[in-house]
């Protein structure tokens, strides 16, 4: 959200590329060996230059054998004119045998079948060694190159070029649908949220989206919990009871008290105290309602029943509470997101013409769509942050709910004035000279929202731990929002519904 240095860098494939070769460069001219090698030294170890160098400088002997680069031939084969093949054991021509470091001699139709084989097994292929059992000696990629099919090496080709992605610690893809691109982190620089080019915003530790200020172990408990059956048993608990006969689970949709169980057990029982509907009737208060429920119920027989499916209901309350404000916020986001598009493809165009102004001096109306759409997700995630607020911590459940009352107020209030205001002076006739206020009241208004949310995502992420302090804070928020709403004040709008 803030404007800080970025500690993160969005790789296209060309720059993909382009790090891969300058990292097998570095090995080559380091450790004096070709490009194959450095290459088979660069998978072994993840694509971490500092870890090839320090291994190799410490046991060189050690490295080669664990990645398969023997220093010299096993097997030294003279200019013979045949070479028995060590895969279809038939004599072949000296020049169409073909051998990987170690010297294993095999013709070139058992070395192609054996690489496509390989690269159509999947990414293993990388690690590809010599088709004799004993030998552990790495087939490089100068042995794709010469013996794949075309088809093969670019498939052989996309497999390194991912690896280079995948394997390495500093790097991941973009989880966004279509998107080709990756993005390198300064792994230990603290703040996860990353924002690719295609504008998709995610975690880099757990790649979710972007979730400032909850944690990753939050998130992923709050997505189990909305995908998990948990809350369809709790639903069940509170809604339903078990058939006394059959015991599968009773809804009780009409406002009688004789419930009839499906076929084929068709038990008829009374809805409040389960017993057979036989027993029931005038004398046991007609059918809404039941003496002898009534009569149990103060002799203690159904409270424990009674507690746990109202500790059910209580729950499912609490969690539909928190869970429908996460996905109106995600609704918002997503929408607020499409008005930018149409503001960036469409109504900028218009309002630069209408109201007689360069493009360029309308910037303040995208960056205040921006931050509406970062500000609904963060506060989407305070809701999950609020269900997972421990109860017995009322004070700081209290402070949480001021701040986050505060911020929808705020970003409410930005909301409107982009969505709302900003009509007036994209349907007028002409340039209308309150539009100098209205820019002042905008920029004013995100300035202020900026402000506040960076504020609320770090008293979050310190876990309210400012929580005796709040009347302070409460001031100094105050102040704020007071010196924004006077800036709004100039814009001649109070900038709120």
């Amino acid at each position: 959200m803030s404007m800080l240095q970025k500690n993160y860098t969005v790789l296209k494939e060309e720059d993909i590329h382009q790090h891969q070769e300058d990292d097998i460069t570095t090995i080559s001219t380091v450790l004096s060996v070709s490009r194959v090698a450095a290459c088979i030294l660069l998978r072994r170890y993840n694509w971490n230059v500092s870890d090839v160098h320090e291994e190799w400088f410490n046991d060189e002997e050690r490295v080669r054998k664990a990645v398969g680069l023997p220093d010299k031939p096993t097997i030294q084969i003279s200019n013979v004119e045949e070479v028995k093949c060590g895969i279809c054991f038939e004599n072949h021509p000296f020049d169409h045998i073909n051998t990987a470091a170690c010297g294993h001699p095999f013709c070139t139709t058992c070395w192609k079948a054996y690489i496509s084989t390989s690269i159509n097994d999947g990414p293993g292929c990388l690690m590809l060694r010599c088709p004799d059992p004993s030998c552990g000696a790495a087939v490089g990629q100068d042995m794709i190159d010469l013996l794949a099919s075309v088809e093969d090496k670019e498939r052989y080709h996309r497999y390194l070029l991912r690896s280079f992605i995948e394997d390495n610690r500093k790097t991941k893809w973009c989880p966004a649908p279509g998107c080709d691109s990756a993005v390198e982190y300064v792994v230990g620089s603290g703040n996860y949220d990353v924002t690719c080019s295609c504008n998709y915003s995610f975690c880099w530790n757990c790649t979710e989206e972007a979730h400032r200020p909850v944690d990753c172990d939050t998130v992923a408990k709050w997505i189990l919990k909305n995908s998990a059956e948990s809350e369809n048993m709790n639903w069940i608990l509170a809604n339903s009871k078990p058939c006394p006969k059959c015991k599968r689970p009773i809804e009780k949709n009409q406002g009688c008290m004789h419930m009839t169980c499906t076929p084929p057990c068709k038990f008829e029982f009374c809805w409040l105290c389960l017993g057979s509907w036989t027993d029931h009737g005038e004398r046991t208060g007609g059918f809404y309602a039941c003496n002898r429920y009534e009569a149990a119920k103060q002799e203690g027989v159904y409270d424990e029943s009674e507690k746990r499916r109202e500790m059910a209901k209580n729950s499912l309350e609490r969690y539909t509470h928190y869970y429908e404000r996460w996905a109106t916020n995600q609704s918002s986001r997503q929408k607020a997101f499409g008005d930018l598009q149409l503001m960036q493809s469409v109504h900028l165009v218009k309002l630069s013409e209408t109201q007689c102004q360069p493009e360029s001096q309308l910037k303040f109306i995208i960056e205040a769509w921006q931050q509406i759409i970062e500000c609904r997700r963060v506060l989407k995630w305070t809701y999950a942050y609020g269900y997972y607020l421990p109860d017995h911590e009322q004070t700081k459940r209290r402070f949480f709910e001021y701040l986050q009352g505060e911020a929808e107020a705020g970003l409410e209030r930005l909301h409107q004035c982009a969505e709302k205001e900003l009509q007036n002076y994209l349907n007028a006739d002409g340039p209308l000279k309150e539009f100098s206020d209205f820019r002042t009241k905008l920029a004013g208004l995100t300035s202020v929202t900026r402000n506040y949310f960076e504020n609320l995502v770090r008293a979050l992420e310190n876990g309210l731990v400012d929580v005796d302090s709040q009347a302070a804070c409460s001031k100094s928020i105050s102040m704020v929002t007071a010196a924004g709403t006077s800036k709004a004040k100039n814009g001649k709008g109070k900038g709120s519904r």
